[in-house]
């Protein structure tokens, strides 16, 4: 699509055309509202009619709006079909060029690089023509990214780009038996189709390096095919360059990645090498070889002592860290029996809701086991061959060698823990309701009779087969398949591990937490009850993604695995439209569920720092003062604030509550409490319908609402229930409409239908959506892209007319940080203002997640206590 200059593309207004290439042209445009001239980058027309590949480009453009770094050209956002980009002033670098020159301008792409691959970001398609010098020396990397961005998912169908109008083969990405980049600077993995890294990048860079050297490009043919059968076979002759830079270049030249230079960070080390005399190449080689050797023979007597002995209990316990993939934030985190592999749910690898991911601890690769998005409380067999796990409402179970999951009981809901014993049977919690068995082999799923006061979480087989630990909100408890009447342990509101007596000892333990420290309780398993006071083996342990579920998981050898400092602090802070900091609002702390009053003058919200229970507390924003407002008998959660700001409305799990708004007046019951976790979502603007979610096992969360509340005898009446999830259900201002999540599909979107009835349903989220929010005048409806690390809010314009609604294109309005919870609480991380010109939020502070391993856990005990 080509656009005249004065042309108006959104907000940006043509300048100049700027050039012309396979991914499309570009403009000189000025931004009307930033009054900043930007370069606009238009896509070509074959590529912006295709919705997937747009849907994917809009993906990897919010990526790569992330980068923040000097000597990288910001990409703003996208523009209906164009990219926004920093308008770089500049040249591109032309070689030969003094040797100190070229230098400080591959150091600069060289930080560049450095950056980006530290956040998982790789160029692709780095050349001479994607560098810009600025007159003051600056160097600026273009198009970061953009070979990915727009390249085709597998199996789409594309156009090929013709060669003669740019070297830049758009075909393709990460997909093996597809060539991406261009002829004369890729990697020859690249050339060759196969699967890249940033070790593609490292090539280019040295590929680039001669250039600028030299004046003349390393690998040339008459055609692109030629070229590529250059890359992929011809040896760089370096005789041209500098001796100084010769072996740096070679490290970054090898044909085999393996062999290739690691990080472009440690390109400075090796030039400054080279001065100095370092040894040559051959030298490293033996060297390295020698290094290799002994660090094998090292390996071999850790694994040998650490992994595989079956009871140590003669070495120290060695406290080691498991390297997580970039970004990512462990969830739940399952050991097998044997000590050999680790199963994790991580968020912000993929584009899935934290999936498993499976690693061998003695490898550093994670693979993901496909069919697992949701998962949640993941457990083993206890011959370490199968993995089990909810999703989806269900019991799921699936090899760890690989294959698809096999379902084996259904209207699980979220589900709260489960355990396989040697007998091969599975004890799990569902989300409500008892204690439930079933054959690991598959079979009919029964309920296991003991006594409890309504919340079953965390079983735990004793090695038995019979007897099993559990806990409930009054404490941990002892319980038996062929008895109902279970015995009180422990008080503390925590999962447990239990770890037998080792050889020679008489006492087993009880793990457990209490507050943020890992506890060992001695026990003695013939008398079945503690002795003596529990001991602390760590002090930061994190619970899991489903409090009071402890983060750590025990193996047989001994080995004991904990996820630490996945803090949950947040801070509410109030942003702008454009993410701007306009102020803070009360203390840090476990924040969620955020709701300003209609006046915006309070906010009332949830609060779960440990040890006091999830319970609903309010700041008065005027008077800079925060109080809590409900009980902390039992959690409290979901504040919605009724349509005059004079009450709260806000569940227990099953039970739902109104109070005056003031603090004052007792708890009054709206709803009893009923069979199923309950949470309030919404009160209409007109008093007379209350929204909220039912956790049905069944058909997993539905949404009902409750007429006339407060009034006696509302009957509820249910409004949405598929065998999926909706949940976070919100009225319009004027009530017609309701806005909810919906993950019916692929992903969770947010939809709108007719309230309370009527045809037809609108899809309002463009890949993916939570937690929908309507402006005051119904405008606008916001809504969360994102599970957990950088979220963004995005803004969808809403026009209504004699009872039709239409919805525009979602614009990003901002990202913030932040770790989402499960959809049908109803826990609303953000609220707009009622002059919808700014949010609150709840901003998530940053974390250092990490796994750590303790091999031989008992030496951190107190003889006494061993």
């Amino acid at each position: 699509m080509s656009l005249s200059v004065g042309a108006r593309l959104g907000q940006y207004e043509i300048l100049a055309p700027l050039g012309a290439g396979g991914m499309g042209e570009v403009y000189r445009a000025r931004d009307t509202k930033l009054k900043r001239d930007v370069a606009l980058k238009v896509l070509p027309d074959a590529f912006a009619g295709n919705p997937e590949r747009m849907a994917r480009f809009q993906r990897e453009a919010e990526v790569l709006a992330s980068l923040n770094h000097p000597n990288i050209a910001h990409v703003y956002g996208v523009e209906d079909r164009a990219l926004v980009m920093e308008l770089v002033e500049g040249v591109e670098p032309k070689g030969p060029m003094p040797f100190d020159e070229a230098w400080k301008i591959a150091m600069q792409v060289a930080d560049a690089l450095e950056y980006a691959h530290e956040r998982g970001v790789i160029h692709r398609d780095l050349k001479p023509a994607n560098v810009k010098v600025t007159p003051d020396g600056v160097v600026k990397l273009l198009d970061f990214g953009l070979a990915k961005a727009f390249s085709a998912e597998p199996g789409e169908s594309q156009d090929s780009p013709r060669l003669a109008d740019s070297p830049t083969l758009t075909m393709g990405a990460t997909v093996a038996g597809v060539i991406l980049g261009t002829a004369a600077y890729m990697a020859p993995e690249q050339a060759s189709g196969k699967r890249v890294d940033k070790r593609a990048d490292i090539w280019s860079w040295g590929v680039l390096l001669y250039e600028l050297l030299t004046g003349e490009r390393l690998f040339e043919g008459e055609d692109a095919a030629e070229t590529l059968a250059a890359v992929i076979q011809k040896q760089p002759d370096l005789e041209r360059v500098p001796a100084k830079v010769r072996r740096l270049l070679g490290e970054c030249l090898q044909k085999d990645p393996k062999l290739r230079l690691r990080d472009i960070g440690d390109a400075k080390r090796l030039l400054v090498e080279q001065e100095a005399g370092a040894p040559s190449r051959q030298s490293w080689r033996w060297i390295l070889a020698i290094a290799v050797g002994l660090a094998l023979i090292s390996a071999a007597i850790v694994l040998a002592f650490v992994v595989f002995r079956a009871q140590p209990h003669d070495e120290d316990a060695l406290n080691l860290s498991v390297a997580l993939p970039p970004n990512s934030i462990p969830h739940f985190v399952a050991l097998s029996p044997d000590g050999r592999r680790l199963v994790v749910s991580l968020s912000g690898v993929s584009g899935g809701l934290y999936p498993l991911f499976l690693r061998s601890m003695d490898s550093s690769e994670y693979r993901l086991l496909p069919g697992t998005d949701g998962a949640r409380m993941p457990f083993w067999s206890p011959d370490s061959r199968f993995i089990g796990f909810f999703a989806d409402g269900k019991l799921k179970t699936m090899p760890a060698s690989g294959g698809p999951p096999t379902v084996l009981c259904s209207e699980t809901g979220t589900g709260r823990g489960g355990t396989w014993n040697k007998n091969g049977i599975i004890l799990f919690a569902p989300d409500s309701g008892k204690l439930r068995r079933v054959k690991g082999s598959g079979g009919e799923c029964s309920t296991v009779p003991v006594e409890d006061d309504g919340v079953i979480r965390g079983p735990e087989f004793l090695p038995d087969g019979n007897r099993f630990f559990y806990n409930t909100l009054s404490g941990v408890y002892l319980g038996a398949l062929d008895s109902p009447k279970p015995r009180k342990i422990l008080n503390d509101r925590s999962g447990v591990l239990y770890a037998p007596p080792a050889s020679g000892q008489r006492l087993a333990h009880l793990l457990f937490l209490r507050q943020s420290a890992l506890m060992a309780q001695p026990f003695d398993p013939n008398k079945w009850e503690p002795v003596g006071d529990p001991f602390a083996i760590s002090q930061q342990v994190s619970f899991s993604a489903s409090p009071p579920q402890l983060g750590a998981s025990l193996a047989s050898t001994g080995m004991l695995v904990y996820v630490t400092d996945v803090r949950v602090e947040k801070q509410l802070t109030w942003l702008d439209r454009s993410g701007k900091e306009l102020g803070k609002v009360g203390r840090p702390g476990n924040l969620l569920g955020v709701a300003i009053s209609p006046n915006g003058n309070t906010v009332a919200f949830d609060r779960n720092d440990r040890p006091i229970p999830n319970t609903v507390w309010f700041f008065d924003i005027t008077r800079g003062s925060e109080g809590r407002f409900a009980s902390v008998d039992n959690p409290r959660q979901a504040p919605v604030w009724s349509p005059d700001g004079n009450r709260i409305a806000y569940g227990d799990r099953r039970t739902l509550f109104v109070r005056d708004a003031s603090g004052g007046g007792p708890e009054e019951i709206l709803l009893s409490a009923g069979a199923n976790p309950r949470a309030v979502s919404d009160w209409s603007r007109d008093g007379k319908f209350l929204i909220y979610t039912e956790n049905d096992p069944k058909t997993q969360g539905d949404i009902w609402y409750l007429p006339d509340p407060g009034k006696p005898g509302g009957k509820p009446v249910k409004f949405a229930a598929t065998d999926a999830i909706e949940s976070e259900g919100q009225l319009s201002p004027d009530g017609r409409w309701l806005a909810y999540l919906s993950d019916h599909g692929e992903q969770p979107d947010i939809v709108v239908r007719p309230f309370p009835a009527g045809p037809g349903l609108w899809k309002v989220s463009v890949n993916a959506g939570g937690e929908p929010r309507w402006s005051r005048d119904g405008k606008e409806l916001f809504y969360i892209q994102g599970i957990a690390g950088k979220v963004a809010l995005l803004a969808v314009a809403v026009k209504q007319d004699r009872g039709s609604i239409e919805f525009g294109a979602p614009e990003k309005l901002f990202e913030f940080q932040a770790s989402l919870l499960f959809p049908t609480s109803n826990e609303f991380s953000y609220s707009p203002h009622p002059d919808g010109k700014r949010f609150l939020v709840a901003v998530q502070e940053p974390a250092n997640p990490a796994i750590n391993v303790i091999t031989n856990w008992r030496k951190l005990l107190p003889a006494s206590a061993q």
